[in-house]
């Protein structure tokens, strides 16, 4: 049996005093688009973090494709060439044209040849309908067009894993259909993503299953329909009750 795109076993974080990720264990099978759904604080963002080695656990393992890659002796930079990370704020250097600022990382930290990263990249935006925006600077962008920059960004090297943290959270509510557009297209292309999210919506519609998570665990795992309609858990019901309440789902 192959092993999971990715696994978290037993994982744990502090920072500090504070205990923010209390025994994670999840799996995230090849192509599935996972969501990550809680209350602020449950631990969300610090998971992908921790993905990404940004963050180090203190307890626990996590496995890309099989490999241990939180082990001593792993290199982060092998480990961020096979995973692509966006944030919620863009993290667009101002200075820089959108197309530097979707090539540099590619450059610099791939080593791609400076017209082979501007092709790729050139393909990308105009996908993502910012063909017209090559040259321009951040500040001439709308928040969803830097989003979508910045999801360019990270999909170039062509990861085998995106991680997606709160990526609509900045943006204009006019704003959030035109990112989520971008996420429902790479979900069909296939694309294995984990997203922790707000939007209990785009969950149940894009998700190959959905995590709730409550005080650094994941207290319900499985299909949208099931956790977001007819969840076990009694925080998990009072989470989405709020949610609904809030128009949210």
């Amino acid at each position: 049996m192959a092993d999971p795109k990715l696994a978290l076993d037993g994982v744990h974080k502090a920072f500090g005093d504070k205990l923010v990720l209390r025994g994670i264990d999840l799996e995230v099978e090849d192509h599935e688009v996972v969501c990550l759904i809680g209350p602020s604080g449950c631990g969300k963002s610090t998971i992908l973090r921790c993905v990404d080695l940004l963050d180090t656990i203190d307890a626990g393992e996590i496995r890309l494709g099989g490999e241990v890659i939180t082990g001593r002796g792993v290199n982060a930079n092998d480990v961020r060439r096979r995973v692509g990370i966006v944030f919620q704020s863009f993290n667009l250097f101002a200075h820089m044209n959108v197309l530097d600022n979707v090539t540099l990382g590619a450059r610099r930290a791939l080593g791609v040849a400076r017209d082979v990263a501007e092709e790729q990249a050139g393909e990308m935006l105009v996908r993502f309908g910012l063909g017209d925006k090559i040259d321009q600077y951040p500040d001439r962008l709308s928040g969803g067009q830097q989003q979508r920059a910045a999801i360019v960004r990270a999909l170039m090297g062509d990861p085998e894993l995106l991680l997606l943290d709160e990526v609509t959270s900045a943006l204009d509510p006019e704003l959030v259909g035109e990112v989520l557009g971008v996420i429902r297209e790479l979900a069909g292309r296939g694309l294995t993503m984990v997203l922790a999210t707000h939007e209990m919506g785009f969950a149940r519609y894009v998700a190959s299953r959905v995590a709730f998570l409550h005080e650094g665990r994941v207290l319900e795992y499985g299909p949208p329909a099931k956790i977001l309609s007819e969840p076990e858990k009694p925080r998990t019901r009072e989470f989405l009750k709020r949610v609904i309440e809030a128009g949210r789902l």
